[in-house]
């Protein structure tokens, strides 16, 4: 994700470290039946409507905003969500003239009651795709379920490679030569599911973790609204082995100019 990342590890236990095996009835008023993720089909009669969920100054929101209000990316960002009030991407939101809304993680017992909630304000606006940018929870699989298929993150690696926390800082101390960003369906698993994009830049010898962090960031400013616009246009499916194909498009790699000096 593009903003700080510190997403709480593992998913099904709640803050205070309990098991979630004794929410069932929240997770079952979250699960939606499906017999398996499809891409969501917006319907053409009407702008496909988006909802982006951030947990600080959102820049990818930022990104995504501007290019639909250019025309862009031909999408309705119907609304901005935080787990945080004080969210520095609220304010741009509401500067912008998106509608925002908060629900704070904090006021929550559980995960899945947060989950609950989250998914009651999302739903107020019926979107055919929510964004995650920068949004720092975990998502219970009760609420990946009920939005399979519709439910788009951005992780600060070229995944599998780095699923998880301090990505930029991994990628040095390994010591591979490129690095970058992967949009990509969410499922149940954390930092896994079907590949939409990716995002590379060359690591340099002399990066830091926030020097390689701000050259992933240009990457992913650019990739994330254009692959705004394919699900927005219609272009996304996702095949019966889970690999994604975009219509009318034949490399879904972006990238940074380098001359390898």
């Amino acid at each position: 994700m593009p903003d700080t990342y510190d997403r709480q590890p593992d998913p099904g236990v709640d803050a205070a470290g309990r098991s979630a095996t004794g929410h069932h009835q929240a997770s079952e008023a979250l699960a939606r039946s499906s017999s398996g993720m499809t891409a969501a089909k917006p319907d053409g009669s009407r702008p496909p409507i988006f909802v982006i969920l951030i947990s600080g100054t959102g820049s990818n929101m930022q990104a995504i905003v501007q290019a639909c209000q250019s025309g862009a990316c031909p999408a309705n960002i119907a609304a901005v969500i935080s787990n945080k009030a004080d969210a520095d991407g609220i304010v741009w939101a509401a500067n912008a003239g998106v509608a925002t809304s908060v629900v704070p993680h904090r006021a929550f017992p559980t995960r899945e009651a947060f989950d609950l909630a989250l998914a009651e304000e999302i739903d107020r606006h019926q979107p055919d795709y929510v964004l995650l940018a920068g949004f720092m929870r975990v998502l219970t699989s009760g609420f990946v379920q009920k939005y399979a298929g519709k439910l788009i993150n951005i992780h600060p690696s070229l995944l599998p490679a780095f699923p998880g926390l301090h990505t930029h800082a991994q990628a040095i101390a390994t010591g591979v030569q490129a690095h970058g960003c992967t949009i990509h369906f969410v499922t149940p698993v954390l930092d896994h599911g079907p590949v939409i994009a990716q995002g590379v830049v060359p690591v340099m010898h002399d990066d830091t973790p926030e020097s390689l962090a701000a050259r992933v960031l240009k990457v992913e400013h650019v990739m994330y609204p254009k692959v705004a616009a394919w699900l927005a246009e219609g272009r996304v499916s996702l095949l019966p082995d889970q690999r994604v194909e975009v219509k009318g498009v034949t490399s879904r790699l972006f990238s940074v100019e380098t001359n390898g000096s």
